[in-house]
């Protein structure tokens, strides 16, 4: 066994994918993802503002 058979071998390269052709559900779905992702993004921002949903923490009793 020589140095150059050791190891691992690379694979060989993949051909390169066509660019298939987007129609006009594929468009529409893109577009809606795209919606979806920007009301996600607001409501992340718009529930950054506020304070913390849960007070948490330990629930004390009137008693002392």
């Amino acid at each position: 066994m020589s140095g150059r058979e050791g190891g691992k071998k690379k694979p060989l390269k993949a051909p390169k994918k066509d660019s298939k052709e987007m129609d006009e559900d594929d468009m529409a779905h893109k577009q809606k993802l795209k919606e979806q992702q920007k009301a996600l993004d607001a409501m992340k921002a718009k529930a950054g503002q506020k304070g913390p949903l849960v007070s948490g923490g330990i629930k004390k009793s009137g008693k002392k």
